[in-house]
């Protein structure tokens, strides 16, 4: 994308970004900041992509803050007040079928492991230890060329190769790196799911999103983060960005290795230069490339609860009899018979979420499939319910390409990996979002927007202020040395 060699593009006088998500929106707040001319087009009816289905008052999509640091910077740098972030502690209370419960604090959050580890056997907490240091050291490698930089070039991934790879365990798969036993086996599994990973085909390296959640902690963002989609766009109005929603892209025209237009079903948009905040694959059909055939990663199914009263602000996971049965379901393209449920309470709301086969014909009975994880629920955690809507893949695959929450699936040596912000032939085009590098989740989707914004205006790539990672040797947060 850029001219002359070493000289910055020239500045476009007009973009056009595709999607009104978080990457989108981030994106068209940095444009805007620098004074560009900004369309946002979407197909929903409002802004936060998977956020925005369902229900107009839940969030249909993440429903917790993760690197917290990130949105105290994008609110700083677009002029927007941050509402109260709060740790939630415990981060997850987790259910076993035989009462067992289990309560992890998060050790930036808490100063200390001794309340989690008090709930564990000796033999249990030796191996919390060792692998909450392992997923430290392994997030620690990462973060400066996966998380927090431009995508790395063949030189880049080079050095990491040489310098960290090995400390990642590049030839171990994540379910034998994190054997630990009947009840933390599927605990340190369940991670890589966040990235839309089989558990049981996801490579080591991911193992380091267990240090997102357990190292750094979780955080309740007031209003949550459909409020903080709506903010964002109220934000990038006041800037002068134009939205239209309820446009949906039918292809993009290419010319001389350029994009100079977008037919959609309410007319044809030109811009100078363009940012795909849309689902990768998504965007290479509009392009006209050969379909992606990399296997998807998870969709999910989930329940919009309304209840009767307040039940606070908290996160349960509730194991089935047989994790590995799940995944089995999942692989054969079954919705799960006793799938593992993640509950998410927001006061008088609930968001009820299983994993789910990336098909958006898995169920044509999504009231019927609703109804009985409902009655799974409220069999181990009662919820006074007074109404729910159920969301499934094909609800999903509005915004994503077969339902695949975030894109194709990060299986084997290299497929952690995410794609760059590129495509062939069309090379004032950048494409963000969770379904390319750095990766899925609010905090990483904004990284992508901003930058890859950044990028189309010559800019330097901007961390957000990411959380640092400490080194060797150093405290975290001054309180106690981190494990291993």
């Amino acid at each position: 994308m850029r001219g002359n060699r070493g000289a910055p593009p020239p500045s476009p006088g007009h973009v056009v970004v595709l999607g009104a998500g978080f990457a989108g929106l981030a994106a068209a707040l940095r444009l805007a900041r620098e004074g560009v001319r900004v369309t946002v087009l979407d197909h929903l009816d409002r802004p936060g992509g998977k956020a925005a289905l369902g229900y107009e008052d839940f969030s249909s999509g993440p429903t917790v803050v993760t690197m917290p640091q990130v949105f105290r910077a994008l609110h700083e740098r677009t002029g927007l007040t941050l509402p109260p972030l709060d740790p939630a502690r415990p981060t997850t209370t987790y259910h076993a079928l035989d009462g067992r419960t289990f309560a992890p604090e998060a050790l930036h959050v808490a100063g200390s492991l001794e309340p989690t580890l008090a709930q564990l056997g000796r033999e249990e907490g030796r191996e919390y230890v060792r692998l909450l240091g392992t997923a430290r050291r392994i997030y620690q490698g990462a973060a400066p060329t996966f998380l927090f930089a431009s995508p790395p070039g063949r030189l880049k991934l080079a050095r990491y190769a040489v310098t960290r790879g090995l400390g990642a365990a590049p030839w171990s798969s994540l379910a034998r790196l994190v054997e630990s036993g009947p009840f933390l086996t599927p605990f340190w599994l369940r991670f890589a799911t966040y990235l839309g990973a089989d558990p049981y085909r996801a490579p080591a390296v991911l193992h380091n999103v267990s240090w997102v959640e357990l190292g750094s902690g979780v955080w309740h963002l007031e209003g949550g983060l459909g409020a903080l989609a709506v903010r964002m766009r109220e934000r990038a109005e006041a800037l002068g960005v134009r939205f239209e929603f309820g446009t949906r892209v039918e292809h993009l025209v290419t010319q001389g290795g350029r994009v100079v237009a977008a037919h959609t079903g309410r007319g044809v948009h030109t811009a100078d230069a363009w940012v795909s905040a849309a689902d990768r694959a998504l965007t290479r059909g509009w392009l006209g490339l050969p379909e992606d055939r990399t296997p998807r990663g998870v969709s999910g199914f989930a329940l919009q609860l309304r209840l009767s009263e307040d039940r606070g602000h908290a996160h349960h996971i509730l194991w089935p009899a047989e994790y590995a049965r799940e995944w089995r379901d999942i692989r054969a393209g079954r919705l799960p018979t006793d799938p593992t449920l993640y509950l998410h309470l927001d006061g008088d709301r609930a968001f009820l979420l299983v994993n789910a086969p990336p098909d958006p014909g898995v169920t044509d009975d999504p009231r019927g499939y609703g109804a009985f994880l409902l009655r799974g629920l409220q069999a181990r955690l009662p919820l006074p319910v007074t109404d729910w809507h159920a969301l499934s893949p094909a609800e999903y695959a509005r915004t994503s390409l077969r339902g695949a929450l975030y894109g194709r699936a990060p299986h084997g040596l290299t497929g952690s990996l995410r794609p760059g912000w590129t495509h062939p032939g069309a090379s004032n085009l950048v494409q963000v979002g969770g379904t390319v590098h750095p990766g899925g989740g609010v905090p990483l989707s904004m990284l992508s927007g901003w930058n890859g914004a950044g990028g189309l205006l010559g800019l330097p790539y901007d961390s957000l202020d990411g959380p640092r990672v400490p080194g060797e040797g150093e405290t975290w947060d001054g309180t106690q040395t981190p494990p291993g």
